[in-house]
C-alpha cells in the first residue's frame, strides 16, 4: 500500500516538507492539514504589506490548495483543525465544516508553529490591539488602520517583528512609540547595536522607552499605561513580546518536551516517537556553536528542517546539525544583522570581541557608509564565535561570511586569510572582516591587546581611577570625550611618555580603533606592561555610555 504521510500546520515547515515528501516518493498519499485560509505564505513579509512596500496583497501568497495539487498532487485541507494524534491507532482527530473526522497516517509531521504572546494588560480590548502571525493579523491591521484613521500607535516589544511594525507603522503616517521592557532594543544582542537601533528610530520621530512594560489601558483616554507610571496615547497596540511554540496535541499525544518548552527532536527531526516528526518553531534543536537545545523561531531554520524531515518520512537518513540563529532585520534606511554568540553569549566560553567601523567600500569612491562590525572568538582557540552589524550598506554581506566561516569551523587567522571581492564600489582591498580579524588576531597573539567597550566599562565601574588616554586630536576631544580621559594626540605621544604612569593599566583609544592600536605599539615598546586599546574607540564607548 501506498505510504500514508499527514502533516499538521503550512507555511515555511510544512508546505516545505510536503513538497520534498512528494520529490522523496512519487506514489505516497500526502495530506496537509490546515486550519487556517492559506496554505503556504511569506509571513516574513506581512510587515512591508502593512507598510505599503509590497503594494500586492496577492504576491504573499505563494501557494493555493489548487497550484499545491497540480504540481504535488498533495491534498490541502484548509479550515481543518487537529485536535488530537493517537499514536497507537496512527491517526489524527481533525476539526471540520462539517464535523470531525480521523486521518490516518504513517508517518505524520508536526509543523504548527508557534502564537504571539498576548499579555493581560487590564483595560486593552481586540478592537484597538494586535499581534502578527498570519495574512489575518496582517488584513485586520491594515484594514484597521485604513477605517479607523488611528494618529498614534504603542509597539511592545523591540524584537525583530515590533522593530518591523514600528517602521511600517510609521511609514503609515502614524505617531509611533516604541516599549521594551529590557534595557535596550534588540535584547538578545549587544547594547551598542541597541543603541544604534534606538537612535535610528529617533531619527526618523519614533519615541523609544526602554526598561519599562504596559500594565493597563484606559480607553476613555486611549492611553497606554506603563509600569513606571507614565501614560502613552495609543489609539492602536501592537504586541510583540515573543512566541509560544503551539504544543497542546503535542503533549496530549506524550510527546517529550524539553527543558527551552520545544518537542524534544533528534538530528533526523524525530521525536520520541519514531513516526512523528517535528519541525520549525515547535522544535527544540541544537545549537551549532554551543552544543546546548534552544529554540529559534526563525522562517530559514524551519525551512531546511521541513525539507529534512520530508525526506526522512520517506526513507533517507538526512540530518539536521543545528542553527546558529543568523538573521537580519531593516531599520528604515539601515541594517542590523547578527550571527552565532553574542559577547554576552559567549562569556562562559573564554571568549574576547572587536569591533571595527570602517566605510563599506573604499573610502575614495564616492557615497561610502560606515558601518559597525563586532567579532566574537575563542581566546584559547582562535574559533569564530559570532558577529554583529550594523550600517546602511554592506551588512549583511559580511555577516553571512562569518556565518559560513562559523559553520566551517574557521579560526581569525582564516579570516585574515579570505580571499573576498575587491573594487573600489564593493570593498577595500582589506574587507571590514580581514580588518575585524586582524584586530582579533593582533588581541590574541599580545601584539596589540584589546578589551571591548562592555569590559572597560564594567571595569570602570569597578574602579573609577583608571587611566584612560585619549589619542585623538584635541578638536576631536573636545567634541565629546569619556569624563576623566586624558588627551595626549598620537602625533604629540612619544614626547610626552614621561607623564603617563607606568604602575597602571592603561586603557587607550581613538575614534574608531586605528590611532589606538598604533599608540597601545608605541607604549608596549616603550616599557609599558599593562596596555589595552579600547575595541572600536570613542564611537563604541559613546555607544556604551549609558552603563556609567
Amino acid at each position: 500500500m501506498n505510504k500514508k504521510i499527514l502533516i499538521i500546520g503550512g507555511v515555511a515547515g510544512g508546505a516545505t516538507a510536503a513538497a520534498r515528501a512528494r520529490r522523496s516518493d512519487e506514489s505516497a498519499e500526502i495530506t496537509i492539514l490546515e486550519r487556517g485560509n492559506y496554505i503556504s505564505f511569506a509571513n516574513c513579509g506581512l510587515p512591508y504589506y502593512i507598510s505599503r512596500e509590497i503594494k500586492s496583497r496577492s504576491n504573499l501568497i505563494l501557494q493555493t490548495p489548487e497550484s499545491f495539487y497540480s504540481r504535488y498532487k498533495i491534498q490541502v485541507r484548509l479550515h481543518t483543525e487537529a485536535i488530537q494524534i493517537n499514536r497507537y491507532e496512527k491517526y489524527v482527530l481533525a476539526k471540520t465544516e462539517t464535523g470531525e473526522e480521523k486521518v490516518f497516517y504513517d508517518k505524520l509531521i508536526l509543523s504548527q508553529g508557534a502564537n504571539p504572546i498576548l499579555p493581560d494588560v487590564p483595560g486593552v480590548s481586540k478592537e484597538n490591539a494586535f499581534t502578527l502571525r498570519d495574512i489575518d493579523d496582517m488584513d485586520k491591521i491594515h484594514n484597521f488602520i485604513d477605517e479607523k484613521s488611528p494618529k498614534t500607535a504603542v509597539v511592545v516589544g523591540g524584537g525583530f517583528i515590533g522593530l518591523e511594525m514600528a517602521e511600517a507603522l510609521v511609514e503609515r503616517g502614524l505617531n509611533v512609540t516604541l516599549v521594551e521592557k529590557y534595557k535596550h532594543l534588540m535584547p538578545i544582542a549587544d547594547p551598542e547595536f541597541g543603541e544604534l537601533i534606538r537612535r535610528t528610530f529617533e531619527e526618523k520621530g519614533v519615541k523609544v522607552v526602554t526598561a519599562d512594560s504596559a500594565v493597563g489601558y484606559e480607553a476613555n483616554d486611549k492611553q497606554l499605561v506603563l509600569e513606571s507610571g507614565n501614560k502613552i496615547s495609543a489609539d492602536m497596540i501592537l504586541f510583540s513580546i515573543g512566541v509560544r511554540p503551539e504544543l497542546e496535541i503535542a503533549k496530549s499525544a506524550g510527546l517529550e518536551i524539553g527543558k527551552t518548552g520545544g518537542v524534544i527532536v533528534n538530528e533526523y527531526m524525530e521525536s520520541s516517537d519514531p513516526n512523528v516528526f517535528v519541525v520549525g518553531d515547535m522544535a527544540e534543536i541544537t545549537h551549532r556553536i554551543t552544543g546546548a537545545k534552544t529554540r529559534i523561531p526563525l522562517a530559514g531554520p524551519a525551512n531546511r528542517q521541513g525539507r529534512i524531515a520530508g525526506a526522512n518520512v520517506c526513507g533517507e537518513k538526512k540530518k539536521y546539525s543545528g542553527s546558529i540563529g543568523s538573521s537580519v532585520v531593516k531599520i528604515f534606511h539601515k541594517v542590523f544583522a547578527m550571527t552565532g554568540l553574542t559577547e554576552k553569549q559567549a562569556k562562559e566560553f573564554s571568549a574576547s570581541s572587536v569591533t571595527v567601523h570602517p566605510n563599506h567600500h573604499a573610502g575614495y569612491y564616492p557615497h561610502a557608509k560606515q558601518l559597525s562590525l563586532k567579532l566574537t572568538f575563542s581566546n584559547e582557540t582562535g574559533k569564530v564565535l559570532g558577529a554583529q552589524a550594523f550600517g546602511e550598506e554592506g551588512v549583511e554581506k559580511r555577516v553571512d561570511v562569518i556565518a559560513t566561516a562559523i559553520l566551517g569551523g574557521l579560526h581569525i587567522e582564516d579570516l585574515e586569510e579570505l580571499d573576498l571581492c575587491y573594487a573600489p564600489p564593493f570593498s577595500s582591498a582589506n574587507d571590514p572582516v580581514n580588518m575585524a580579524a586582524f584586530v582579533s588576531s593582533n588581541h590574541r597573539a599580545g601584539f596589540s591587546p584589546t578589551v571591548s567597550v562592555e569590559e572597560f566599562l564594567t571595569n570602570y565601574q569597578k574602579d573609577n581611577s583608571l587611566y584612560v588616554l585619549d589619542v585623538r586630536n584635541p578638536n576631536e576631544f573636545a567634541s565629546g570625550n569619556f569624563t576623566t580621559a586624558v588627551n595626549i594626540p598620537l602625533p604629540d605621544l612619544r614626547t610626552r611618555l614621561s607623564e603617563i604612569p607606568k604602575d597602571k593599566e592603561i586603557y587607550v583609544h581613538c575614534q574608531v580603533g586605528f590611532r589606538g592600536h598604533l599608540a597601545a605599539r608605541i607604549l608596549l615598546q616603550s616599557g609599558f606592561q599593562k596596555v589595552f586599546n579600547i575595541s572600536g574607540g570613542y564611537k563604541s564607548i559613546e555607544l556604551g555610555l549609558n552603563k556609567v
